[in-house]
């Protein structure tokens, strides 16, 4: 990796780091790009560099997180274990993965009930991410049958992500009930479609 690579990652660390803690202190949607850049002792101009607005952010998370847990799937697993499986240790992965930014990511999710469109700007990143999910499961995401998936698993993903938010437990069992029970429902749906 290039001396600037590492100065980009490092920057991107601090931005979501910076924005994550605003988000808790000061709440998401008052939280500006000023008030970030000065937080993370970032110029205005690296700031430039590195988003188009405080969306790119959550997109800068979602890469983190999508990384760490790329970094950890053995694509040569036993193909004796179930896509749905697959799929489920993934997802909790994620959530798991998630745990070291809760605060900020709840402090975010609470904001979108205040400015829903911020939702909709940030579905496309999401399911991006979970088509990459999917993927690894070995579960196919091309064509308008592969289109269906991934939205309604992303809609899946968002009310499991409720659960998670709330789920005080150590191992996660509340939010691993959730991803079970919407696992079920999600291939019931697709059983039912065709899919």
């Amino acid at each position: 990796m290039s001396a600037k690579s590492n100065k980009n990652v490092d920057i991107r660390q601090k931005i979501v780091e910076s924005a994550l803690y605003l988000a808790v202190a000061q709440g998401w949607e008052y939280t500006t790009l000023r008030d970030i850049a000065q937080h993370s002792g970032i110029s205005a101009s690296d700031l430039y560099d590195v988003i188009d607005d405080k969306n790119d952010i959550l997109v800068i998370l979602g890469k983190i997180i999508d990384k760490k847990l790329l970094d950890n799937i053995d694509i040569s697993e036993d193909d004796s274990i179930s896509s749905r499986d697959r799929l489920f240790d993934i997802l909790m992965d994620r959530y798991e993965a998630l745990n070291d930014y809760r605060d900020g990511v709840a402090a975010i999710f609470e904001s979108f009930k205040y400015d829903p469109k911020q939702i909709i700007i940030s579905m496309p990143h999401l399911c991006r991410s979970i088509s990459w999910m999917l993927e690894m499961s070995t579960i196919e995401t091309a064509g308008v049958s592969g289109m269906v998936k991934v939205v309604g698993l992303t809609g899946f993903y968002i009310k499991v992500l409720k659960v998670w938010i709330k789920d005080d437990s150590k191992d996660l069992s509340k939010t691993m009930a959730a991803l079970d029970q919407a696992l079920d429902r999600a291939e019931s749906a697709a059983n039912l479609l065709g899919f």
